[in-house]
């Protein structure tokens, strides 16, 4: 039964141990959360998939593939579902 929710954004999450890593925030770098797992290898799936949920990995991977797409074709591919030029660059 969970026993609360933590919402993951401006969050660093850092291996402690082998198989412990910890949540903490960087506007209050005293909250700190630790988590301990069965295993390194657990451990480490735990990190890659907390770090891959994050609003801003999402962001990064959008503007790198957007700027891709662009080297390729030539065109903003947000330019078709009528993104503005200003809102592009507020990504």
């Amino acid at each position: 039964q969970p026993i609360g929710a933590l919402l993951l954004e401006h969050c660093r999450i850092t291996k402690e141990e082998e198989n412990v890593f910890s949540i903490s925030f960087i506007e209050e770098p005293e909250r700190k959360y630790c988590f301990e797992c069965d295993s390194g290898e657990q451990c480490q799936e735990w990190i890659e998939a907390l770090k891959r949920a994050s609003y801003e990995f999402m962001r990064r991977s959008l503007i790198f593939y957007r700027n891709e797409i662009q080297k390729m074709t030539g065109k903003d591919p947000l330019e078709q579902y009528g993104i503005s030029e200003e809102a592009r660059f507020q990504l």
